[in-house]
């Protein structure tokens, strides 16, 4: 295989102006968010000295989200995604430089500071499904793994770099920098979404309600692909998420401090980068639903090896495994959900999607913390590597549907409500080849 067929495909970037402009503004989006969630988290803390303080902020980001999840799902199958990111994004840039002027008083406020994550939060989750329901639209299903690629290397370039950035600048300027860098990210993002074609739904579904949101949790209920490749990651996550033990094992399994610390959190983040910078093979798999499940299988015995692991050495190469094995998977995920959900659907989907992205990881930490008061960290650690591996073993063996899924253009689609048995061709609900709107 050559060199070329392995590093990350760009043709995106090359043949869509439209996903050059949403792509370049998300990086710039996140790597701000990244800075100010950095400064936001130690500004919390110098006001509180409470760790549990800096807990309930992550809480209220996320609650937020949640709620915006929800219904940014249910506006993206209804309402132009480019005019719902729009609006999303502009007053995230307001509620930063309201983050600025809090931080600039003599007595900042800890209320404001939980209310306007809690905000941002929010509006965050409102347009993230419109962004990622308007992928098959920018770049056709044919770019669909390629786009899912270039997206997860821009998130994972942002986390890595935003907070290291946070850091010297908390150091020098101060927290209200870190917030106006924010505030300008965020404008920046506004601005190329500005000049992006209009994105309306193919079929306007109805109105936002609890019906509306249901028939979206039927889909992936019904469909074995979609619902099939969610739980394979709901298992690795919950069983396998071992981030919280983090410090305790940086100090008792390793014998560290800060440093390891910092070494065990960056270790999956850098895995994940080599993932995303050699996953131009991604886009031609022939089965993309076994790799998924592959991934889980090295995700859960990466982190049993992990655990296992007495040298640090070698506990960050298996850390890096798993976080590579992730991004393979999350590629793959992502391309997989916008290739078998009919548009009309796509944004109550890749809300139900997102959410599961940002809340089995949480629930996978508490599981891993009781897990390891009860017993041991390391018992913790194994233990839940073991389940991923028997989670992702029985996910992939009662769903047939999911290990036959393919990204081809004729490849078949479920029937909702077959129960991810009967099969038909589905045409493709995105243009693959608009003029001047270069699919994504």
């Amino acid at each position: 295989m050559r060199i070329g067929q392995i590093a990350i495909d760009v043709d995106p970037l090359r043949a869509s102006r439209d996903f050059r402009l949403l792509f370049s503004g998300r990086f710039i989006s996140m790597a701000g968010t990244a800075v100010a969630t950095t400064a936001a988290n130690w500004q919390v803390y110098g006001l509180t000295r409470s760790s549990l303080a800096v807990g309930l902020l992550t809480l209220a980001g996320s609650a937020g989200m949640f709620g915006g999840l929800m219904t940014g799902g249910m506006l993206a199958d209804r309402h132009d995604r480019r005019i719902l990111m729009l609006a999303s994004r502009i007053p995230l840039a307001f509620l930063a430089a309201l983050l600025m002027a809090n931080s600039l008083l003599s007595r900042p406020s800890l209320w404001a500071v939980y209310g306007l994550v809690l905000a941002m939060g929010a509006l965050s989750g409102l347009g993230a499904p419109a962004s990622t329901a308007a992928m098959p639209a920018l770049v056709g299903e044919h770019r669909l793994a390629a786009a899912a690629a270039l997206n997860s290397m821009g998130s994972q370039l942002g986390s890595l770099g935003g907070p290291a950035l946070a850091g010297v600048l908390i150091a020098g300027p101060g927290l209200p920098v870190c917030y106006g860098i924010d505030a300008a990210c965020f404008a920046v993002f506004g601005l190329t979404l500005w000049f992006i074609r209009p994105l309306p739904p193919s079929v306007r579904a109805g109105r936002p309600g609890f019906t509306s949101m249901a028939e979206g949790l039927r889909y992936v209920r019904r469909n074995g692909v979609v619902g099939g490749m969610l739980a394979v990651d709901t298992s690795a996550m919950i069983f396998g998420m071992p981030s919280a033990l983090f410090p305790a094992l940086a100090a008792e399994h390793f014998g560290g401090g800060s440093a390891t610390f910092g070494l065990l959190s960056a270790a999956p983040g850098f895995g994940a980068l080599v993932g995303a910078a050699t996953s131009g093979w991604t886009g031609r798999v022939r089965r993309p639903g076994m790799v998924v499940i592959g991934a889980g299988l090295v995700w859960g015995v990466a982190i049993a090896g992990f655990g296992l692991s007495d040298n640090l050495a070698i506990g960050l190469v298996f850390l890096a495994i798993a976080g590579m094995a992730d991004l393979i998977s999350e590629v793959l995920r992502n391309a997989l959900l916008q290739r078998y959900t009919p548009d009309p659907l796509r944004g109550r989907v890749s809300s139900v999607y997102l959410v599961q992205v940002n809340s089995a990881p949480s629930l996978g930490n508490v599981e891993a913390g009781l897990v390891a008061q009860l017993f041991s960290t390391t018992v913790s650690v194994v233990s839940g590597g073991l389940a991923c591996v028997a989670g992702a073993l029985l996910l992939g063996a009662i769903n047939p549907a999911l290990r036959r899924a393919s990204l081809g253009h004729q490849a078949d689609r479920e029937v909702p409500g077959a129960g991810g048995q009967a099969e038909v061709p589905v045409p493709a609900a995105g243009p693959a080849d608009l003029p001047d709107a270069e699919p994504a």
